[in-house]
């Protein structure tokens, strides 16, 4: 039985996406035969409680890294898979050190990296000229030896994923001799869709927030961050219920996670329950905060409409996008820059701009008042939602590490 050793910046998947991601991930490559370990902080492994996650550093500086070296080298593992969005690393650099160092100490087995967000952010470090800066990221990427945003990251792995179209576009334009090392796995939804009546769960939803058995309920669905729009769509829903009094909103997720924390996150949470009352949504808006994935997949499933308004565009590598699709909804949905390419099929979602209060409001309505634009959406979002299971992603993971794991042997 292959067992895979995985890097995750934090693992918390109550709080962090990607971290989230990777506990579906490691579920449905157990159903496959496969077995993993979770490399971590020692702060994220005490909190989770899993003998199978372990803490092996204090956070992801310079100092920590001969003893992520010595914890890799240290399993039994048959390859390493390192999960990296620079976010869950606090965006500390060394990381972009430890493929390199790995072979430097000896280590031989496969090494697979997910990059989850690629193209946006590059190290800028203070003192060192910008210009000369650019000069060596350059030198180095167009020999190959290490990419300027992931270092030797990429470069140092024996195969490279990406969840979205955009990053794979990116990586594929700045190193073109890899592309045989390159594959994409799409994500799928973040919560699991729970079987359910749907006509008695929309009565249930209506019945416990005290809205009339008729109301038309809009959902936002993920953790609520000022980079989210959620400004945007309250505004937006108080001009909405001007000429739609039956419309009511439902904002269902946490403010706590791994990009916003404590008194940030609070201050947050009081910020848009302010707003809410300001703009005399009280009695047609309600914020769930964070509930556990059986519960989301109930109130997906009682809802009318789906809305993302994400101030910079919404993709693929979105887990609520999918989980909305997934339970039927029809979504409007912020459009990104580059658009997504697999996103633009007739009839899939409502495209808007960002930050676009009168497009978002004209969105609603006309969705509110059309039935058939909204069936036609909801249909073609699910078949497209069809395509991506965890089984399948667990088997295209699982290919490559076989694959790796085969040429290894035969050398």
């Amino acid at each position: 039985m292959t067992t895979i050793a995985i890097i995750a910046g934090t693992y918390q998947p109550d709080r962090c996406g990607t971290a989230h991601y990777t506990a579906y991930l490691r579920q449905a490559l157990a159903e496959q035969g496969v077995n993993s370990i979770v490399l971590t902080t020692q702060a994220a492994a005490i909190a989770i409680d899993d003998p199978n996650v372990k803490g092996v550093v204090t956070d992801w500086g310079l100092s920590q890294i001969l003893s992520l070296v010595r914890a890799v080298k240290s399993t039994a593992a048959d390859l390493l898979h390192i999960q990296h969005a620079a976010g869950t690393y606090r965006f500390q650099r060394p990381i972009f050190l430890l493929p390199l160092l790995l072979r430097v100490f000896g280590y031989r087995k496969p090494i697979v990296t997910t990059v989850h967000e690629y193209g946006w952010w590059e190290w800028q470090p203070r003192g060192i000229p910008p210009q000369f800066l650019e000069w060596l990221k350059m030198w180095g990427q167009q020999r190959g030896w290490w990419d300027r945003e992931d270092g030797f990251l990429l470069t140092g792995s024996d195969a490279m994923i990406t969840t979205n179209a955009e990053a794979e576009s990116v990586i594929l334009k700045r190193m073109p001799n890899y592309t045989d090392r390159l594959h994409r796995i799409a994500i799928a939804a973040n919560i699991t869709v729970v079987p359910i009546d749907r006509q008695q769960e929309r009565q249930q939803l209506r019945q416990q927030f005290g809205w009339l058995p008729g109301s038309f309920v809009v959902v936002f669905f993920g953790f609520l961050h000022p980079v989210k729009g959620i400004e945007y769509l309250l505004s937006a829903f108080r001009q909405v219920v001007t000429q739609q009094p039956q419309a009511r909103l439902l904002l269902l997720g946490g403010v706590e996670s791994l990009a916003l924390q404590g008194e940030a996150a609070k201050s947050y949470w009081d910020r848009l329950q302010l707003l809410v009352k300001e703009l005399h949504l009280s009695d047609r808006v309600s914020m769930t905060g964070y509930v556990s994935g059986e519960t989301a997949s109930h109130y997906l499933s009682g809802a009318d409409l789906g809305v993302l308004p994400f101030n910079h565009g919404v993709t693929l590598k979105s887990g609520s996008l999918l989980a909305l699709m997934a339970h039927g909804l029809p979504v409007i949905a912020t459009r990104s820059t580059p658009p997504d390419p697999d996103l633009l099929a007739e009839n899939l979602l409502e495209l808007i701009p960002t930050r676009n209060v009168a497009a978002l409001t004209e969105a609603l309505l006309k969705l509110i008042l059309d039935k058939s634009r909204c069936d036609r959406l909801s249909a073609t979002a699910s078949k497209l939602s069809d395509r991506f299971t965890w089984s399948a992603i667990a088997k295209a993971h699982t290919d490559i590490y076989q694959q790796l794991l085969a040429t290894k042997k035969q050398n």
